[in-house]
């Protein structure tokens, strides 16, 4: 072979190569835009933890909801998709990473919304229609299917300890570590683990008894009752302290945030020109955000 035929050959191999790269490992992005006044609006009316959060801590919450959705495609299935379902979406994936700035969703590139609960044909019609959300393997791997009104209804409803988005991507965070076993090895600091395995088997135990208000659901294995609890962990906080004291102090070492001491509350959200500016600047709205509306 002349040198000349290997150097070709080699300059389509690395060309190839980098070509591979590009489309299997994408540059990952950052958000460079403001955070839009009606994207903290529309937090501020549907998200209790956002409302829960210090001006810089919702600082924070919107730049991880904006590198989201710049991240994560989200696709609607025979259903149409509208802001508050993208932003309801982030804030899923947000919530129970808050705390870890450096972390990104690097298992997942795109969610599908369907317009009901699904079988495990992926259908919405016809009978076994009773999974409200999934993360895909094989195939599916690096998608999310949700549900869209248990999207939606997961921030709707305060007090049923659910939330169909979250309990999913608590398996994404589960699943990062290579197994979805309910062990979270990459939130899990080594000395709690053993304690975390004990404590999973007792509260399972205590589920098939019939001696527990944790989703049965939570029963039905080690990754299930993780997800399961963590639902509760952000829905219902003071509960699970006061009901499951040992299991509400591990999940907090877990996700790192004291949930309990927040006061999670959704808003009714009207701005006028006179009301105070949703960003918390202390400003009004007409002479700050929304300046360029009364200008």
């Amino acid at each position: 072979m002349s040198p000349i035929i290997s150097i070709v050959i080699i300059a389509i191999i690395i060309v190839f190569v980098f070509i591979w790269n590009r489309r299997n490992n994408p540059k990952w992005k950052v958000p460079k835009e403001p955070f839009p006044t009606d994207w903290k609006i529309i937090l501020a009316r549907y998200v209790s933890f956002y409302n829960s959060l210090s001006g810089e801590e919702k600082n924070r919450f919107e730049y991880k909801v904006q590198e989201f959705l710049l991240n994560c495609r989200i696709t609607g299935i025979d259903t149409s998709i509208d802001l508050t379902d993208k932003l309801l979406l982030a804030s899923s994936a947000v919530i129970p990473i808050f705390e870890f700035n450096d972390w990104k969703y690097s298992n997942i590139h795109e969610v599908l919304l369907y317009p009901a609960m699904f079988n495990k044909n992926f259908d919405t019609k016809g009978s076994g229609r009773r999974i409200a959300g999934m993360v895909g393997s094989g195939y599916m791997e690096g998608k999310m299917i949700l549900s869209k009104p248990a999207l939606r209804h997961g921030f709707k409803n305060e007090s049923d300890k659910k939330n169909t988005a979250i309990h999913e991507f608590v398996h994404l965070i589960d699943k990062s570590d290579g197994s979805v076993d309910g062990i979270p090895s990459v939130l899990l600091e080594k000395q709690y683990s053993i304690p975390w395995i004990d404590l999973i088997n007792k509260k399972i135990d205590e589920i098939y008894d019939g001696k527990s208000d944790i989703n049965p659901y939570g029963g039905t294995n080690r990754a299930e009752f993780f997800s399961v609890v963590s639902e509760y962990f952000f829905e219902r906080p003071k509960l699970l302290a006061k009901n499951h004291p040992d299991l509400y102090n591990l999940l907090e070492k877990i996700f790192k945030q004291d949930m309990a001491s927040r006061s999670l509350s959704r808003k009714k959200v009207k701005i006028g020109r006179n009301t105070p500016c949703p960003c918390n600047s202390g400003k009004k709205f007409k002479k700050c955000c929304g300046r360029i509306h009364y200008n």
